[in-house]
């Protein structure tokens, strides 16, 4: 409940049941909600037809590395992980890990890659 004082000689009250507060909040978790949902519906966008990665080792250093050569994701060279794990869990995520979209690593790179990291 709200209580409003109004500037004056005599002190008038008006007061207002209930509160804004929840119906705010509901709108703006709505609002939160519908951009989240926008942004993921988004078509990926297909890399340039120009664009090509040069090897599993540019892959690595240029996306892989920010977090698994930083010890924020755990290391992954020198293990011998199977190219094929590799390749599942580039794009579907497994825990901390993001999921990555053709959009963002094609096939043919990721291939790279997964044969990169399962040898060195």
């Amino acid at each position: 409940m709200f209580i409003f004082i109004f500037p004056g000689g005599s002190n008038m009250r008006k007061t207002i049941p209930g509160s804004i507060a929840p119906g705010f909040v509901l709108a703006i978790a709505i609002t939160a909600g519908t951009m989240a949902n926008i942004a993921w519906a988004a078509t990926p966008e297909a890399p340039g037809a120009g664009f090509a990665w040069k090897d599993g080792a540019q892959v690595y250093a240029k996306v892989c590395g920010y977090c698994h050569e930083a010890q924020v994701g755990p290391a992954i060279r020198g293990r011998a992980l199977p190219a094929l794990y590799i390749r599942s869990v580039v794009r579907n995520g497994l825990r901390a890990m993001p999921a990555f979209r053709a959009a963002e690593i094609d096939d043919a790179s990721l291939e790279k890659l997964a044969d990169y990291i399962s040898k060195n």
